[in-house]
């Protein structure tokens, strides 16, 4: 059975009678299949056991965010089902499709990933695994650090159920009175401190380091909570809830009360899935009736959930995990030049995290330091925890700095964090503007604006990725840093536009959403059909995270029929389906996943010759394109644009980490074909990052060299 279904199409119908109609693949059917190629990296033997466990705890928090956001959705959606959609139906497909890949996922885990750890000297201990002095460790550890901790509660037939905690992990048991054996449930949260990995003695000569986890203990030494009880049974369980609701945008004078609100209702709101490990039916049972879950959205997995907790605390083991990626330093951005010198002279693209994020973070501390620049306007979508941009801030507007700081307080899972950095920056004196109703502002942005020569000259950061210099190790993005005024002015309208009351501007060089990006996209596309013929067909290259939009979509559908060659990067969902004979057949659909996590968004046009490229902070997906402020930008610079179309060029030569989209929708990955040789886009722009540092530095000591050959002032 084909993954993709026929969807009407009132208006744009550019299709002739004997025309294919337009199909599209189910949005989350794809992001389903998304996971299962991370889940082919974690089922990778030829990886480090470490790096597999990598990859199958982004596979489970992956699926906690698509339950509680998509699975949401359409659970709510059951009861007003439309012709067009049969939420019921789609749900059967995804949660058999989830099924299959968590089968897939704890087989590896428990079958092939633990014990590579324990070749390896890293040795995870379950219950019957313990030894008796290893056991005695752990009830003493239990009794002291975890029992006082604990908080049993009872579960009456009649009563609702306690509050159970999104996502949190909870013990279930099953325990009987001792003297009348009368059955009664008792649940617990599963603390979150100490760690959930419990180091265990350990005989320094073996080089065998031990653990076990917090959870088994608590099931193992449960009894202690229970006096005149016997346990009976036991389960470990979590809960995903719907996190798919948002804020009243009209409360304007008690916003940050409403979206706390929010939050807190996350812990109370409608259950939409429970995980639990095997153990007792009973348990199950009763709690997937106080939760009003059927069958089909109980999900038993054969080993620890929350795999990215456990990860996270299996630091250090260095030889269990790929050999770390170096990062290099720009070799346009010398520590002893200052930024606005080499930024004034022309464009600089960064290329993270190939590149380091430094350069950013100079921005902003040089910045607040530099006592020529006035003011400071940013935005801020998702940011580390101790961020130095936040710092930077603070600085410059203590130092007396004119400082405005758009803070997106609705991104999704990090809005109390957002909080608290507006807090901070509004107790430092800056002026917080928290987003706008019913948009995000996605847009990454930064003006700097410096006195120079009598007059104020204004030097712009736009990224396609967020100001977060902890993702930045991990997820590639590209930034451009520019000073020309024709980018600064068009900056300078869009903060205009955000903070004040400011109709929409006509911009010369960027181009925003939801106003007018969809619209240019679509003038792209369909210029690219006009600039296409036979002799020279048009081309286009796009990569982004998603593809979801259905005029763009149909637009890229046109362009295939009118013989435009289009070549499609996607990460994640793409509902657009390749290679249907009529409608596109000349459309190819790959993706990437490697080591590091593809977050750019890069847009190729051939223009007939005159070629442009674009990069954006949007993917093609109507949330990006209508319901929040998002920004392309163009790449200007001959030598820039080379150096992102070869970055296209180098994900289409992928062999070994791209996967092919079939018209069906099954994905196939990528090998050498016979005599090829296997080229890996990361590492090729991995190598490109080294060389273009070893070229900067052997320049420089060549040119320090020439200098010194003679005395200082003789030629």
């Amino acid at each position: 059975m084909k993954e993709y279904e026929t969807q009407d199409d009132n208006t744009q119908n550019d299709s002739s009678p004997d025309e294919v109609s337009p199909v599209f693949f189910d949005r989350g059917i794809s992001w389903v299949d998304f996971n299962e190629r991370v889940l082919g990296e974690g089922l990778r033997k030829s990886l480090p056991p470490l790096e597999r466990l990598k990859y199958l705890s982004i596979v489970s928090s992956n699926f906690d965010e698509f339950f509680m956001v998509r699975v949401s959705t359409l659970k709510r959606a059951r009861e007003h089902d439309g012709p067009e959609l049969n939420s019921e139906e789609l749900l059967g497909r995804i949660n058999s499709k989830v099924r299959s890949i968590l089968s897939r996922q704890f087989h590896a885990l428990i079958d092939e990933v633990i014990p590579g750890l324990a070749e390896g000297g890293l040795r995870f201990l379950r219950p019957n695994e313990w030894s008796d002095t290893e056991k005695i460790f752990l009830e003493a550890f239990f009794v002291k650090e975890i029992y006082p901790l604990l908080t049993p509660l009872r579960l009456e037939d009649d009563d609702p159920l306690p509050t159970i905690d999104n996502h949190s992990l909870h013990a279930g048991f099953l325990i009987s009175y001792e003297k009348t054996g009368e059955e009664c449930i008792s649940i617990l949260r599963i603390p979150q401190m100490p760690d959930r990995i419990i180091w265990l003695p350990s005989d320094v000569e073996s080089g065998i380091s031990c653990w076990a986890l917090l959870e088994d203990l608590v099931q193992v030494f449960g009894s202690y909570l229970y006096p005149g009880f016997k346990i009976k049974e036991s389960l470990i369980f979590k809960v995903n809830r719907d996190a798919n609701y948002s804020i009243d945008d009209q409360r304007d004078e008690d916003f940050i009360e409403a979206l706390e609100e929010v939050l807190e209702g996350r812990d109370r709101s409608m259950p939409v899935r429970m995980v639990y490990t095997p153990g007792s039916k009973k348990i199950r049972d009763c709690l997937a009736e106080k939760l009003d879950l059927d069958d089909d959205e109980l999900f038993q997995v054969t080993g620890p959930m929350n795999l990215e907790i456990i990860y996270e605390q299996l630091r250090g083991f260095d030889h269990l995990r790929e050999k770390p990626w170096r990062i290099y330093a720009h070799p346009d951005f010398p520590e002893d030049l200052p930024l606005w010198d080499r930024i004034s002279q022309k464009d600089i693209i960064l290329h993270l995290p190939y590149q380091a994020f430094d350069p950013v973070v100079r921005f902003f501390k040089e910045a607040a330091a530099d006592p020529s620049v006035a003011a400071i306007k940013t935005t801020l979508y998702r940011t580390s925890g101790d961020s130095p941009i936040v710092s930077a801030l603070e600085q410059a507007s203590m130092a007396g700095k004119h400082v405005t700081a758009v803070v997106e307080v609705k991104a999704r899972f990090d809005e109390g964090r957002n909080i608290s950095w507006a807090n901070r920056l509004e107790k430092a004196g800056v002026i917080v503007i928290y987003g706008l109703a019913r948009l995000k502002v996605h847009a990454k942005l930064t003006i700097v604006m410096r006195r120079e020569f009598e007059r104020i000259k204004r030097y712009v950061h736009i990224s396609t990725g967020n100001y977060n210099d902890k993702t930045a190790k991990t997820y590639e993005d590209i930034a451009l840093f520019t000073a020309r005024e024709d980018m600064a002015y068009d900056a300078g309208l869009l903060f205009n536009m955000i903070t004040g009351y400011s109709a929409p501007q006509s911009m010369t060089r960027l181009v925003i959403a939801p106003t007018t990006l969809k619209q240019r996209l679509l003038e792209l596309i369909s210029r690219e059909i006009n600039r296409s013929s036979p002799e020279a067909p048009g081309k286009i290259i796009a990569k982004m995270n998603g593809l979801a939009d259905p005029e763009l979509i149909k637009a890229l559908y046109k362009a295939s029929r009118a013989g435009v060659r289009v070549s499609l990067i996607i990460r994640g969902i793409c509902m657009l389906v390749p290679g249907v004979k009529g409608l596109s057949e000349n459309i190819q659909v790959i993706s990437v996943v490697d080591h590091y996590l593809e977050h750019s968004r890069i847009y190729y046009f051939a223009n007939g010759g005159a070629e442009e490229i674009y990069l954006a902070s949007a993917d093609w997906m109507p949330r990006n394109l209508e319901r929040r402020v998002e920004l392309m930008f163009p790449v200007l610079q001959d030598d820039l644009r080379k150096l992102m179309f070869d970055n296209l060029q180098a994900y289409l030569q992928d062999n070994t980490n791209a996967w092919v989209l079939s018209s069906t929708g099954s994905w196939r990955r990528k090998e050498p074909a016979s005599g090829e040789n296997p080229f890996r886009a990361q590492v090729y722009l991995h190598s490109r990052a080294s060389k273009a540092n070893t070229e900067e530095h052997s320049a420089a000591v060549q040119a320090e060299f020439v200098v010194r050959r003679s005395p200082p002032g003789k030629s």
